[in-house]
């Protein structure tokens, strides 16, 4: 199975490869105020190109192995540089072919519809290439645009988990969703 991609109107998404590690620094390092409320504690060296060099030759042989698929977002009217990133983790096979998904955006770009694009465009790739049956996608309480693009995208609310994630320092509240393809089986 090869590398996927996607294309939305105004973004293209892939998996970049270990020479996109400058890029992905980059796009952290410009939204780092910007995402660490939302996003765990970040691991050292995860600001350096080598700790990326690394973690993207990780993502392709994951993406390889259907373990995950970890795309990056270029807006196509700048390609050269990374606006946010979309990712499929935890992808576990069998009788649950399921996934976790997670994201995030370029701060100058939140609120224009890009992130709703990107995972438009996600979202075949998952159910379609990745063969999986149900995406969970879980959101603070207080990221109400978070809630409401899930919601747009068909996501269902089915719970509510104190104390989830450790982020921003604190023990945080998430909200659980999923969505699901019927039709999809194990084979």
């Amino acid at each position: 199975m090869g590398l996927p991609s996607a294309d939305a109107p105004r973004l293209r998404l892939e998996l970049p490869s270990p020479e996109d590690a400058p890029a992905v620094v980059d796009y952290f390092a410009r939204n780092r105020a910007h995402l660490e409320p939302w996003e765990p504690a970040r691991p050292p060296g995860f600001y350096e190109t080598t700790f990326w060099h690394e973690r993207l030759a990780m993502s392709r042989r994951e993406a390889q192995e259907c373990r995950s698929l970890r795309f990056f977002l270029r807006a196509k009217a700048e390609p050269e540089r990374l606006v946010g990133c979309v990712n499929l983790s935890e992808i576990i096979r069998g009788c649950f072919l399921s996934s976790l998904l997670g994201y995030s955006l370029d701060e100058a770009l939140v609120g224009q519809g890009y992130m709703h694009e990107a995972l438009s465009a996600a979202l075949p790739v998952a159910f379609d290439h990745l063969r999986l049956h149900r995406i969970a996608a879980n959101y603070q309480p207080s990221n109400e645009r978070s809630g409401r693009l899930l919601r747009r995208l068909g996501f269902v609310v089915e719970g509510y988990a104190q104390d989830y994630l450790f982020i921003d320092g604190a023990w945080r509240d998430h909200v659980l969703t999923a969505l699901v393809r019927p039709g999809i089986e194990p084979g």
